[in-house]
Order: structure tokens, then sequence, then C-alpha cells
């Protein structure tokens, strides 16, 4: 599946109207955010199930900050709208494709 461009205008019917929502919170000037992105788009293609979004926390200042974003890149994943896990830094493929295994067991 295609990563999906995250805003305020579709965040929340995005985190509503899926199961598992795992977002890549990166800006365009972020070299490390510039490493993750391809890992994050590879890994986005095994998953059907998973809705895979990105937000520029540069256009989106306001909304990067109601999730208390410090740092970037930042990876969150929600699990029928409720934030299950949040870290910032570079993930590999296996440590990603790990917690959407975890997600995915949650009750």
């Amino acid at each position: 599946m295609a990563t999906v461009e995250l805003t305020t205008d579709n965040f929340t019917n995005t985190l509503n109207d899926n199961d598992i929502v795992l977002i890549d919170f990166w800006a365009d000037w972020c070299g490390p955010c510039k490493r993750f992105s391809p890992i994050f788009d590879k890994v986005s293609d095994q998953h059907d199930d998973v809705v895979f979004g990105k937000i520029d926390t540069e256009e989106n200042q306001e909304l990067s900050a109601s999730l208390g974003i410090q740092s970037i890149p930042t990876v969150m994943a929600f699990k029928q709208g409720t934030l299950v896990f949040s870290q910032p830094g570079l993930m590999t493929a296996g440590k990603l494709n790990d917690l959407i295994g975890k997600v995915r067991e949650m009750a």
C-alpha cells in the first residue's frame, strides 16, 4: 500500500476509519528522515491491512506539536484510534515489521 499524506484535515478520519495506522513524522531538511523514508515505503508495500501515513512537521506544525513531536523522524502506531507506540529515531525494516506484528496482536 502506498503511503498517504496526513494533515489536520484527514488525520482524525484516518485514525477512526482504520484498524492500524503507522505514521512517519518527517521534514525535508532532516537527513535521518530521508534515510528512513525508503524503509517506511518498502515496508508499507508488505502490509495491505495497515495505513502508512506521513506527516510533514514543517507543513503541519500545529498537528505535530499537539502529538508531542520533539524529534524526527518519529514513528507512531495507532490501533483503533489509540496511540500504542511512539519512538523517535531511525528504525530498520525488521524492527518496523516486528512493531506491526506486535500491534496486530494487541486486543
